[in-house]
């Protein structure tokens, strides 16, 4: 009897081994064929599901979209392996973010620019600001810098020679309106049109604040040779998968380049 009870254990134990393990290979293969990407959720995560509901399937591709209302959280989540790529951010802000972190994250390839812009519930121009005019800006170092060149190519201030994607407040040479720099965060931006005189937004927060770049924008940044083209993120030594490079073959071609000319008309454009 003791016997035949042990026979009937190991029989049962070897039973719930094989199930297991072949539970095991079931949800690795599972996690294998969907590639989970964090976006912003405009345009970032509208551009994705325009992929997931009209390419992605034809492409053999199963794509997984979760929504971040930061900065800072898709970098961390891509690095913590709950994400296998990010689409929200520029390759500047990505290296200064990966530097800052310590984290080996590589950028893939770009898809498209959100022009940055100023904005104003006070004034029509840029030239109608008062002196001691108080301008909120990003508080991260590469949109902060990047809100000053656009603010300095638009005569309001002169930054040092080869200030560059660094320029911070101490690279302004000249500043004739004495302008008062506020930096927040980039998601709080387009709420700060009440309480400052005029805002830089980044473009995909000037969208989801309900603002229209191409016509709300007192002045836009130039596409050509611009630098800040957001784009495919991966962390290091994932940017050759099949899945991330079929993505980037989606993002950039020519079905999703007419999709962000129609529905954005000029606020986002084709970055490829």
């Amino acid at each position: 009897m003791l016997r035949k009870l042990t026979v009937a254990i190991a029989s049962a134990g070897l039973l719930f081994g094989l199930t297991a393990c072949g539970s095991s290979d079931s949800g690795d293969t599972g996690s294998d064929d969907v590639l989970t990407v964090g976006a912003s959720p405009a345009p970032h995560a509208e551009i994705l599901g325009y992929v997931k509901d009209n390419l992605a399937a034809k492409a053999g591709l199963k794509l997984e979209i979760k929504e971040f209302s930061d900065y800072v959280q898709p970098n961390l989540a891509l690095n913590d392996g709950q994400l296998d790529a990010n689409f929200f951010q520029h390759k500047p802000y990505m290296d200064d973010f990966a530097q800052s972190k310590g984290l080996k994250l590589t950028f893939v390839a770009p898809v498209h620019l959100e022009p940055l812009g100023a904005y104003s519930k006070k004034v029509k121009t840029l030239a109608e600001l008062p002196q001691g005019a108080t301008v909120a800006i990003p508080n991260d170092a590469t949109n902060g810098a990047r809100a000053l060149k656009l603010l300095a190519d638009n005569g309001l201030i002169t930054l040092k020679e080869g200030a560059g994607t660094n320029a911070t407040e101490k690279d302004v040479a000249a500043n004739a309106k004495g302008l008062k720099f506020r930096p927040l965060e980039a998601a709080q931006l387009p709420r700060s049109l009440q309480d400052v005189d005029a805002a830089v937004i980044n473009g995909n927060f000037a969208l989801e604040g309900g603002l229209t770049p191409a016509k709300d924008a007192l002045v836009l940044e130039k596409a050509d040779g611009n630098p800040y083209a957001n784009g495919v993120v991966t962390k290091t030594g994932q940017e050759n998968d099949p899945q991330v490079r079929k993505l980037v073959e989606l993002l950039q071609g020519a079905e999703v380049k007419k999709f962000i000319q129609d529905k954005y008309q000029g606020s986002v454009l084709p970055a490829a």
